[in-house]
């Protein structure tokens, strides 16, 4: 509630990474598979709680230790409520990622390059983040990325309205961007749509 008192100034949006519509949107599709039931021993967690933290938790990669102060839920409480909630935003939201599968669609997703953004022939914007983790047990260093911290690889293509195209999570943080192209799926996901 004290978020929604903060959306003309624009603390809603720098908070939860997006509109206060956005979340509401979002919070109908995943609500019923993020609630729980009341009880007589218990008063949940309430959904849009659970989506603002995870959403928060996603944005900003604080620590479950720093989220629980904002929040008022703890640590543990959000060790579970956050793989839940990314669970219910995979199972409901996958099928809005997908990429072009004509020539016409591919066409299409260039258009709004050139139009918008004064680049001609371009197919999408790609790129890797490394996500920042704790080394997995018996890993070694097939982890350790070329800042010496353990992490797995975000790569995703995006059209020219910033909408997700391809998205893959897990390659070792040791693998560089270039790299990872050779190896991927992605470069035969591409390929079979020629």
């Amino acid at each position: 509630m004290d978020l929604k008192s903060q959306e003309i100034s624009g603390q809603y949006k720098n908070f939860t990474r997006m509109t206060p519509t956005d979340f509401e949107n979002l919070l109908q599709r995943i609500g019923p598979h993020i609630s729980k039931q009341e009880t007589y021993f218990r008063t949940p967690i309430s959904a849009q709680d659970r989506l603002a933290v995870t959403l928060r938790f996603l944005a900003t990669g604080d620590s479950y230790t720093s989220l629980q102060y904002p929040f008022r839920i703890s640590k543990q409480s959000i060790g579970r409520v956050v793989p839940q909630v990314c669970a219910a935003l995979i199972k409901e939201l996958h099928g809005y990622i997908k990429l072009p599968k004509t020539p016409t669609a591919w066409k299409q997703v260039s258009k709004i390059f050139e139009t918008r953004w004064n680049l001609p022939h371009c197919v999408g914007a790609l790129d890797g983040k490394h996500v920042v983790l704790q080394a997995p047990v018996k890993s070694g260093t097939e982890f350790c990325n070329y800042k010496s911290n353990f992490s797995i690889m975000l790569f995703a293509l995006v059209d020219g309205d910033y909408n997700f195209m391809f998205a893959d999570v897990g390659c070792q943080g040791r693998i560089s961007d270039g790299g990872y192209l050779r190896q991927a799926n992605y470069i035969s996901s591409l390929q079979k749509t020629d």
